[in-house]
């Protein structure tokens, strides 16, 4: 099929990009794995790190699923739907842990990029999926569209977690650590 292979070297791109950045989140992780874990850590944890690699996980799968020599779009289709149906309700569960967690308070941005921005790719990926048959190259397009929006949105929230990992949370350990320094040599 013709219009999925003018699309293979957009999909190596692209899935090699959210395979390397998936494992970049695991060295992150295991860089700042020795910093004190308390239970609002582990609550943020699923809001803010594992929707990053779930999103990078879909590009992924896209880029592999696309690759595949189809026959026609019709398989592919399906697949797209399920991932697309698949990701608005993990979503859902995105957006009540953000709702529930006490270990930050949202700002617009939080909500933009874990809960907006991905409902629309995730939205965008459902769409292609229904109007493949008729419409095979716009559906092409809002595929390559929404993986390209959550890889960015992986970016983005990595990089977002990364840096209040490093400036936010060191940074109250350290102040925690001082602290109980000096109320030590008081004593």
């Amino acid at each position: 099929m013709t219009a999925l292979t003018d699309w293979e070297n957009f999909y190596i791109i692209v899935g090699s990009s959210a395979g390397a950045l998936i494992g970049l989140q695991f060295v992150v992780i295991t860089l700042i794995a020795d910093m004190p874990v308390t239970q609002t850590d582990v609550q943020a944890s699923g809001i803010f790190t594992t929707p990053s690699v779930i999103h990078f996980s879909v590009v992924l799968f896209l880029s592999a699923i696309v690759s595949i020599p189809w026959g026609g779009i019709g398989a592919v289709a399906v697949i797209w739907g399920l991932a697309g149906i698949g990701g608005l309700g993990y979503l859902i569960i995105v957006s009540r842990r953000l709702r529930r967690q006490t270990a930050y308070d949202p700002v617009f941005e939080d909500w933009l990029f874990h809960v907006l921005l991905p409902l629309a790719a995730y939205a965008m990926i459902t769409a292609a999926a229904v109007m493949a048959r008729s419409h095979e190259r716009r559906a092409l397009f809002g595929v390559g569209a929404a993986a390209l929006l959550l890889l960015f949105v992986g970016i983005h929230n990595a990089w977002d977690l990364v840096t209040h990992m490093i400036f936010v949370r060191r940074r109250q350990l350290q102040e925690h650590s001082n602290d109980r320094e000096k109320n030590d040599q008081k004593s």
